[in-house]
């Protein structure tokens, strides 16, 4: 549903200007990289169709805020269409946005608020160019031949300023984005106040059914001389003068909607805002500073800080309140910290999420809280909670994987007992029933535990990706090693006994004859024909060779079942290595678990110059809610979690001369590369570092580490 406003607006003069050292590292981003088709060389050879775009979007608010604003050129929410696409030239207006950034889901709870001027008409795409736009973190502008448009956003909501830029009507379309009809704009002349919601709908498990909430809005007019209850009010406007609207997001009411707009942004001056919100995004990008003299690394690596910064997703408001986890639009309080959703988890458990570990404990505490919320509201430990949603929308269990991690690390500040018994359940116990279909619980889990792996005659019929055997089977034994490690340092020794001979589950899905992954069926038989670089139904979004490789949690037993340096340099040689998807982002660092430890720097740079950039397709594939940039910022660090769920690092030798990175509690951590020839070493505070890893532990107190190369 749609409302018309059209308003006379007084001039403002801006307050102040942004500090050149609010703006040190604001100008390295570049948010409109990855909003075009990638242009690297494995994207072009293994990817196909929405997997060659980055699919993220130049969005304006606050790290892992509530909701994004970002222009607009696809009108529908729809799954795989972003709201904002590089290629496109019709501009469809200026989006509050909830799209899982890099993804190939869906947006929810939207609306869209379009400027339009000289005589008002539905026909409203305009032509724009993308030479005038400014696109930062903390700040977009969008010049248009008759009005300019500018945003700047808090957590929750957002003010924008609208500039004419010629004497003309003005009119603002404000649209509530339900692709059914659903969205409803209401007018409240007295408050000068337009409010609405647009009902958000599951995906995955459960498709079109509602997702028990809304995306609630309410937008506040600066100066207004009348608003007719029709919601048409006409004005002219000379050149030069300014329209502001403050608009507050909320998933739980209207009302508290507008106690986040009272909070967040409680006057009307724009550039004092606007320079807030950028001192919030320059503290947040500098906890990680690098020195080089390549300017393009360094926009290529806060570019993908900004992006590892947009999710998970806060979900509350300011005074504690959310929706319920698959709830039938009941709400909830959180007692401690945030509530947060979003958990693209098949992908940020890799690295976005471990980096946060390190940077911000206290945040990632927030998530294994709010997925314990979840497991507790729904009665299962979500594995890919969106929407605020049950969706079994990828394979694996990760939740259980980040949930150890976390734990390994020493977070524990939530209900660590509750939180294993919600994983364990994931691991002993199949949904039934109702429970099933709504995406509850690992999928063909009897299979798994009766056979050690998932055969082909299971076709996993209840799930978006059906079969995948394979990856499944390789991706729940990393799981079940996750869970014991927890059960082990909670005293669960029956547990830990079972699930350490379950994580072993990898070896009956890789046939030692040809050295890779393949499929099994019940009685024991290979799959045939086998074709190492062709995707196959038994795995999931790759083939058999990238795939064989997915063994994080015993490396050195994988070694043993093939030959390891010899399958690596056959997997780059071949240029079979898919950097565009998550399942091979360890590979590149596994020949440290071989006799060729030095091809780890010399495959990881590779990597860091080919499969990344600067420009709008710079990105290799979908960033995933920002794993694929949180590996580059990993790597061009010198080091990378193989395998999360424990606590150690891999490392390659940096790209940058010095890294440093802000710990909690006012402490270090620094990196640096010196080339000097010779002998390669590293020093860890001033003595020899033996073996290719660094603990969570040795970062974590701070301190250097020097590679000498």
């Amino acid at each position: 549903m749609r409302l018309i406003v059209s308003m006379a607006a007084i001039a403002c003069l801006f307050h102040g200007s942004v500090s050149a050292q609010t703006s040190d590292l604001l100008r390295y981003v570049q948010p409109l990289s990855g909003t075009a088709a990638s242009t690297t060389a494995s994207s072009r050879k293994h990817g196909s169709g929405t997997e060659s775009y980055a699919n993220t979007i130049p969005a304006v608010g606050l790290p892992f805020g509530m909701t994004q604003w970002t222009p607009q050129t696809n009108t529908t929410e729809n799954k795989c269409f972003p709201p904002y696409t590089y290629r496109d030239s019709l501009l469809t207006g200026f989006r509050g946005t909830h799209w899982l950034s890099g993804s190939c889901t869906q947006d929810y709870g939207s609306f869209t608020i379009m400027p339009i001027t000289g005589h008002f008409t539905t026909n409203y795409a305009t032509p724009f160019s993308h030479d005038k736009e400014i696109s930062t973190p903390a700040y977009y502008k969008l010049t248009l031949p008759a009005v300019s448009t500018e945003i700047t956003a808090t957590l929750r909501c957002s003010m924008i300023q609208f500039t004419m830029e010629k004497t003309d009507s003005l009119y603002l379309l404000l649209t509530a984005n339900s692709d059914r009809q659903e969205g409803i704009v209401k007018i409240n002349a007295y408050r000068h106040e337009i409010t609405g919601y647009n009902p958000v709908h599951r995906i995955y498990q459960g498709w079109g059914e509602p997702a028990g909430f809304c995306g609630f809005f309410v937008m506040q007019i600066e100066t207004v001389t009348t608003i007719d209850k029709s919601g048409y009010a006409a004005y002219y406007l000379q050149k030069g003068e300014q329209v502001r609207v403050r608009i507050g997001t909320s998933f739980t009411s209207i009302d508290n909607a507008r106690k986040n707009l009272e909070a967040e942004i409680p006057d009307w001056d724009f550039a004092a805002l606007k320079a807030k919100n950028e001192a919030v995004w320059n503290k947040a990008l500098s906890q990680i500073q690098v020195e080089t003299t390549r300017e393009k690394d360094k926009r290529i690596f806060y570019t993908a800080l900004y992006h590892a910064m947009q999710h998970p997703r806060l979900f509350n408001d300011v005074d504690g309140k959310y929706p319920r986890f698959a709830g039938d639009y009941q709400n909830e309080r959180v007692s401690k910290g945030n509530y947060y959703d979003d958990f693209s988890m098949w992908d940020i458990y890799r690295a976005q999420l471990p980096l946060f570990e390190i940077l911000q404990p206290t945040l990632v505490n927030d998530f294994v809280n709010s997925l314990v919320l979840k497991g507790q509201q729904g009665g299962w430990l979500p594995i890919f909670p969106c929407w605020n949603s049950y969706t079994a929308a990828m394979i694996g269990d990760h939740a259980t994987a980040f949930i150890a991690s976390a734990f390994n690390k020493g977070i524990r500040d939530y209900d660590v007992n509750a939180a294993y018994e919600l994983m364990r359940k994931n691991a002993f116990e199949m949904s039934k029933g109702d429970d099933y279909l709504n995406g509850k619980g690992r999928r063909a889990l009897d299979s798994y535990i009766k056979y050690g792996y998932i055969p082909m005659e299971d076709s996993v019929p209840i799930a978006f990706h059906k079969k995948e055997q394979v990856s499944r089977t390789l991706e729940y034994a990393y799981d079940d090693y996750a869970l014991s490690t927890v059960a082990i340092a909670l005293g669960k020794t029956a547990d830990y006994e079972i699930l350490t001979k379950r994580a072993q589950n990898y070896n009956n899905v890789i046939d030692p004859k040809v050295g890779m992954a393949r499929g099994k069926y019940a009685d024991g038989s290979w799959y045939s024909p086998f074709n190492a670089d062709k995707k196959e139904p038994y795995i999931t979004e790759g083939t058999p060779r990238q795939y064989t490789f997915y063994v994080p949690q015993d490396v050195t037993g994988l070694a043993k079942i093939i030959n390891l340096k010899a399958s690596l340099d056959s997997l780059f040689g071949k240029n079979e290595y898919w950097h565009g998807n998550e399942p091979g982002h360890q590979i590149p660092f596994m020949y440290n678990f071989t006799t060729a430890p030095e091809k780890t720097s010399k495959t990881v740079h590779k990597i860091l110059a080919e499969e990344y950039s600067d420009g709008p397709g710079g990105l290799s594939g979908n960033d995933d809610a920002g794993q694929m940039s949180a590996w580059y910022l990993f790597a061009a660090m010198g080091f990378y979690p193989v395998d999360p769920v424990s606590n150690n690092y891999e490392l390659s030798v940096p790209i940058f001369d010095k890294v440093t990175i802000l710990l909690p509690d006012n402490k270090k951590f620094q990196l640096k590369a010196v080339q000097r020839g010779g002998r390669k070493s590293m020093l860890y505070n001033g003595k020899e570092l033996k073996g290719h890893a660094i603990t969570y532990e040795q970062i974590m107190q701070g301190g250097e580490l020097v590679f000498f190369f």
